[in-house]
């Protein structure tokens, strides 16, 4: 039996693979993305609702997972706070250099500060490394949930989760 969600605490690389929320590597390398890590069937849908481009569907039973048309997707971060679960991030793997652009909710005070490097972390809250914010996004809409961007290396793109301010 694989180790998941339920006796870590943290989704596993098989529950990601399996989930229908996760774009292929190919949509993630074109740009910005939605990366919705949402395994749990429970009565929620303000992703669906929040998507003004209709690229996630849960469906009447809204206790369906999210799924996403990554095809549809533009990438426009609407979802990511709007999630009560923070289970959404935007992924985006084409920029130069193997670099990657890693967009995800963050709900901490004080906020990071664009420029500032920050610890990233997996979902287990492993320490991948360090890396600069890029971009830090609040309204009066996200009602308490900030969004971050971080720059990483590809192939941190689909591990970093969450950052730890330094300061």
């Amino acid at each position: 039996m694989a180790v998941g969600l339920s006796q870590t605490g943290y989704l596993s690389e098989a529950e990601l693979r399996d989930s229908p929320g996760v774009p292929s590597e190919a949509r993630r390398r074109r740009g910005p993305v939605a990366v919705i890590e949402c395994t749990e069937h429970i009565p929620c849908n303000p992703c669906e609702a929040s998507c003004r481009v209709e690229a996630i569907a849960v469906g009447a039973d809204i206790t369906n997972l999210p799924r996403l048309d990554e095809e549809k997707c533009i990438g426009c971060q609407s979802c990511v706070p709007i999630c009560p679960g923070q289970a959404i991030f935007i992924v985006d793997e084409s920029l130069p250099d193997e670099r990657a652009a890693v967009t995800m909710p963050y709900e901490f005070l004080p906020l990071p500060e664009q420029g500032e490097v920050v610890t990233v972390l997996e979902r287990s809250g492993a320490v991948l490394g360090e890396a600069p914010v890029t971009a830090v996004r609040k309204t009066e809409r996200m009602d308490q949930t900030a969004v971050v961007t971080i720059e990483v290396p590809r192939a941190w793109s689909m591990q970093a989760r969450a950052i730890r301010l330094k300061r």
